[in-house]
């Protein structure tokens, strides 16, 4: 056995990113500073965005671009079941109502077909936009969802938490990286540790519209602005004017330092992931009893998790935390959590991510899990499968 624990994810911290982070320390800011815009620059940069929106959670962000859209109490908004609750939560802080729609059995991804039925069994008008999640990595084919929402009048709120670097080949053959704004109004990427990039917490609101982009650097800082070609009344160097009710998501100078620094590892850190598909896939695709995870040809995976399902889950998780490999199930559906329930949604009314959660399990993903730490994992599920 393995002693040291493997997890399902974990940060991949250099001694470039401590110096970087110290650097920060030792300078003039620690927040509000210059490192907040490289960054936010950088960042733009990598996924293709004109502009990107700093913030000190992924949360957070989803919340700004929620209110940026403007959402009203009573606002109806379709939103996957298969992400994590904040995905989901963004809309009932602003009051709006949270409708669930089924994934798609192969990619697990909000299932566009499903969504189509729901939108043509209701007059036009009826709901304000979709949030659909780039899941474990998969990039969403955006150019068809876009296509739908134009049909009727949604915006949509990418949540691409899961999936920096990832893209799909849309209908001119051309690379569409996740959060680049081409069909999204806005996008969300987290930074959370076990993310493609750490910053400890932290996030980023992408966006290709100036419009949005205004509005999300105000209410990041508390609905205040000192910008002259804003202001109402201009007394001095020093006034400032809080124009809207806004909220303290700044993410901190050496946050972003630590941002900028594992940045430049990003590329590689994909390589990494999808090396360690390979390894997994060859090992386990013979194996009877265990679902690889699908991939379609027009797509560039970001590998945040490495999914596979089995008929004992319960059995296979167990079995590995017994033996030091920390194996996640991500996620219980949004629609069987207690306070949804409470709006209507309840066991039996989305049967695809219901079969899914039944059988999934997360097995460790991340660039600095070994060849051998891989090996004794696959070595022991396929022990386990096998009984």
């Amino acid at each position: 056995m393995i002693r040291k624990p493997i997890p399902y994810g974990r940060q991949y911290i250099t001694d470039e990113d401590i110096q970087a982070v110290v650097e920060t320390l030792k300078s003039d800011y620690l927040t509000q500073g210059p490192k907040i815009a490289e960054f936010e620059n950088e960042f733009a940069q990598y996924v293709g965005a004109k502009y990107a929106v700093a913030v000190n959670n992924a949360t957070s962000g989803l919340h700004l671009a929620a209110t940026a859209l403007n959402i009203k109490p009573g606002d109806k908004v379709i939103v996957t079941p298969m992400t994590f609750a904040a995905s989901a939560n963004c809309i009932r802080y602003c009051g709006g109502e949270v409708v669930f729609c089924d994934i798609d059995k192969d990619t697990y991804l909000l299932d566009i077909n499903k969504l189509r039925t729901m939108l043509q069994a209701v007059p036009k008008g009826t709901y304000k936009g979709i949030v659909p999640v780039d899941f474990a990595g998969y990039p969403l084919n955006l150019e068809e969802f876009r296509k739908l929402a134009d049909e009727y009048n949604l915006w949509i709120i990418e949540d691409a938490c899961h999936a920096p670097g990832g893209y799909f080949t849309d209908s001119q053959n051309r690379k569409q990286y996740c959060g680049n704004g081409c069909f999204a109004d806005c996008a969300i990427f987290s930074f959370h540790p076990v993310k493609h990039i750490a910053t400890g917490e932290g996030g980023m609101v992408t966006t290709n519209s100036k419009e949005l982009y205004e509005k999300l650097c105000l209410y990041r800082t508390h609905g205040i602005t000192k910008s002259p070609v804003l202001l109402h009344e201009h007394h001095g160097g020093w006034y400032y004017e809080m124009q809207e009710l806004g909220y303290n998501y700044r993410l901190t100078d050496f946050q972003a330092a630590l941002g900028v620094s594992q940045l430049k590892r990003a590329k590689e850190g994909l390589e990494r992931r999808h090396q360690l598909v390979d390894r997994y896939n060859a090992a386990f695709s013979e194996v009877m009893g265990i679902r690889i995870p699908f991939n379609a040809a027009n797509v560039y995976h970001a590998y945040h998790l490495y999914i596979i399902q089995v008929e004992d889950r319960l059995g296979l998780y167990n079995y590995l935390h017994e033996n030091n490999v920390y194996a996640q199930v991500h996620y219980v559906p949004l629609h069987l959590m207690p306070y949804y329930q409470q709006f209507g949604s309840g066991k039996g009314d989305l049967s695809v991510v219901e079969e899914y959660y039944e059988h999934c399990l997360s097995l460790p993903m991340y660039p600095t899990l070994t060849e051998e730490e891989q090996d004794y994992v696959i070595e022991k599920v396929i022990e386990f499968v096998n009984q």
